[in-house]
């Protein structure tokens, strides 16, 4: 007969084996949490006023949502007042599905469960984003510029990724409501995080990065975007050079050195910046550049005495930048070349960026999100890579001042220098674009796609750009049903 000590001592160790697995498994299912971050401390990092229940204030959130259809068990919901919608209407709705706390400016009527009144939900979230982020010590990478900012935060995620855990910004959330729930939404067990900053105006930057507080900082180009705002090119340097201000002690600064005005940046806070292009003076540059259309580009990726030969997937030069800007940053952290290779190869673009579309008789390149006049010469020289007759669809490019006009046309008749067969411009600003380019010009979008179905024919390749606000997704949309 089997001693029940043994069977018991046998189960033990066994369930104790199993920990692990059990472990793993449940934080796969479940997802792993936020790290300990309690009602207290929450009502106490934005001075709000914690009403209801004094034993829930030790009670831990699971996550921060803005959307009542976002809601878990254990959210702290964010009740904002939008144009369309009043999230203060859906207060008691989310606490029915599950949320413990809510964050809001007016009291809910008859609440259940405890909320932290506050002037401001939006002032809010950004001093309860700075409190979390302080629980991480952790390199955190802040990136900005006027082109390039996203694609560069997906290069650097594709790479940091071969190492660490890493925490990335999710589609367009680099503005003051979307930097603190990029950064409320970083998992406990983060090692890395990269944090896209966009901004328009003077100030901005600096209450992005009082919350990000950048152990790294990442600036692509400085280029004519926002100039309604910030005046010229060396405002936007002044605005986007404000991160530094909050960087950590000890911060690394990389900065692309290709461009006129970041070079003279020659010491940030006691230290040289990392400078990274295509030019060989440069700490990280490129060699034997080959763009091969939808096969990406081949490049050798140097710094010091090391060579990296890479493939990185993507359509455009520019990729090659953004490539060094990453492995600039990798090489800091300690990831080894093979993990630099893997991460540039690894990268994949996202949403309408430089997204190649092939149907049946066209090659469309969807380059809709956005558009400065620095990015739609960057998309030109993409497009001229490419076979067959060229046609560039381009935009109004929102934002740009006094000069908006000028700079119009001096996109256009940078397309008509570089050899587009037709560019095809469709906005009221656009129709400089038209006269630079001795292209076809339309008001509106409706009225130019039929024009539009007549000159494109099988084997073009075309290019759509132009400011989101433009709505050139249903130019794209139309393209595809030709």
């Amino acid at each position: 007969m089997i001693n029940q000590r043994i069977i018991v001592y046998i189960k033990i160790k066994t369930a104790t084996a199993l920990l692990p697995f059990i472990h793993n498994t449940v934080n796969k299912n479940m997802g792993v949490s936020m790290k300990n971050f309690t009602l207290e401390e929450i009502a106490l990092s934005c001075n709000g006023k914690y009403v209801g229940d004094e034993s829930l204030k030790t009670t831990a959130i699971t996550s921060v949502e803005r959307d009542s259809r976002n809601i878990k068990e254990g959210s702290l919901f964010l009740a904002i007042k939008g144009e369309r919608v009043d999230g203060h209407d859906y207060i008691q709705q989310c606490f029915d599905m599950g949320a413990v706390c809510a964050i809001c400016e007016k009291a809910p009527e008859n609440p259940t469960k405890p909320y932290i009144l506050v002037e401001s939900t939006l002032e809010a979230v950004k001093k309860i984003a700075k409190a979390y982020r302080k629980k991480f010590d952790i390199p955190m990478i802040g990136v900005s510029g006027s082109v390039g900012k996203t694609s560069t935060k997906e290069m650097l995620y594709a790479v940091l990724s071969q190492k660490y855990k890493t925490h990335k910004t999710q589609g367009n959330l680099n503005n003051e409501l979307g930097v603190p729930l990029t950064l409320l939404a970083m998992e406990e067990d983060t090692q890395a995080a990269v944090i896209e900053m966009g901004i328009s105006d003077f100030g901005e930057m600096t209450r992005l990065s009082e919350m990000v507080e950048p152990t790294i900082c990442v600036l692509t180009i400085i280029g004519c975007c926002h100039l309604e705002n910030l005046g010229d090119r060396d405002g936007v340097l002044k605005a986007k050079t404000e991160m530094f201000m909050n960087a950590r002690e000890n911060a690394e600064y990389i900065l692309n050195g290709d461009d006129d005005k970041l070079f003279t940046v020659e010491n940030v806070n006691g230290k040289k910046p990392i400078y990274f292009g295509f030019a060989t003076d440069n700490d990280y540059h490129a060699e034997d550049i080959e763009n091969n259309g939808e096969n990406g580009v081949g490049c050798t990726l140097c710094f010091g005495d090391t060579r990296l030969p890479v493939t990185i997937p993507a359509i455009g030069n520019y990729m090659v930048s953004n490539a060094l800007a990453a492995v600039a940053v990798g090489k800091k952290l300690g990831l080894s070349d093979e993990e630099l290779i893997n991460g540039v190869q690894s990268y994949k673009t996202v949403g309408s960026r430089a997204n190649v579309i092939n149907t049946e008789k066209i090659r469309i390149i969807d380059d809709c999100y956005n558009a400065n006049p620095t990015s739609v010469k960057a998309s030109i020289d993409t497009l001229m890579n490419f076979s067959g007759k060229k046609i560039a669809v381009l935009g109004d490019m929102k934002e740009l001042g006094a000069d908006e006009l000028k700079l119009h046309y001096e996109v256009g008749a940078y397309a008509k220098e570089k050899g587009v067969n037709l560019v095809f411009a469709v906005g009221p600003l656009a129709r400089e674009l038209a006269k630079g380019a001795n292209g076809i010009w339309y008001e509106d979008i409706e009225s130019g796609l039929k024009m539009l179905k007549n000159l494109v024919h099988k084997g073009d390749t075309v290019l759509v750009k132009a400011s989101h606000s433009m709505h050139f997704e249903k130019i794209v949309d139309f393209l595809k049903q030709i």
